[in-house]
């Protein structure tokens, strides 16, 4: 399905990945491949629609915020693009915070080091958890963000359990509807 848009092994266009998520890739998911995408195409829906690519292999990093005691507590939530994440009950009490959030933009951004439609958990600080719901994990093959607007990563599943703060959250999400 992805064969059309002619992925290469990541580590071969560090033109299309920020530093830091070229260091990721080399260091944790070295399976990852990578293509070029227009960025005026770049968020999930329009995506599928342009390039004819399914929902269910699109995978999205949520970035949420919640405040405890003065404290910021934050976590990049990986779930499936047909899927929303549960940030009120599974989020929320993993997080230990009263109230939890979708991270302000301008937070993601700034945090992340990365473009906005184009976050991706392969190359976050190495203090944010990135917890990877089991539908994610459970997919053959995903397309996520690859730091930039301009292009997407190809990898199973699975891999994004190899970055260091990585964790699979069953029910992390449900499907929407």
């Amino acid at each position: 399905m992805f064969a059309s848009l002619n992925p290469v092994p990541a580590l071969e266009r560090p033109d299309l990945l920020p530093p830091a998520v070229y260091a990721a890739v080399r260091d944790h998911v070295p399976s990852a491949q990578v293509f070029p995408v227009d960025p005026a195409h770049a968020d999930t829906e329009t995506l599928c629609r342009v390039y004819d690519l399914p929902l269910d292999v699109m995978a999205n990093a949520v970035l949420v915020l919640g405040r405890r005691g003065g404290d910021d507590r934050y976590a990049c939530c990986m779930t499936l693009a047909h899927r929303r994440v549960d940030v009120n009950n599974v989020v929320r009490r993993r997080l230990d915070v009263r109230k939890a959030s979708f991270a302000p933009m301008d937070y993601a951004v700034e945090v992340s080091g990365m473009e906005y439609g184009g976050i991706t958990p392969v190359g976050l600080p190495s203090d944010w958890p990135v917890w990877v719901d089991g539908a994610v994990a459970d997919t053959e093959l995903v397309c996520i963000g690859a730091g930039i607007r301009g292009a997407k990563l190809l990898l199973p599943g699975a891999d994004l359990l190899n970055l260091p703060t990585a964790e699979r959250v069953d029910d992390l999400a449900r499907d929407l509807g």
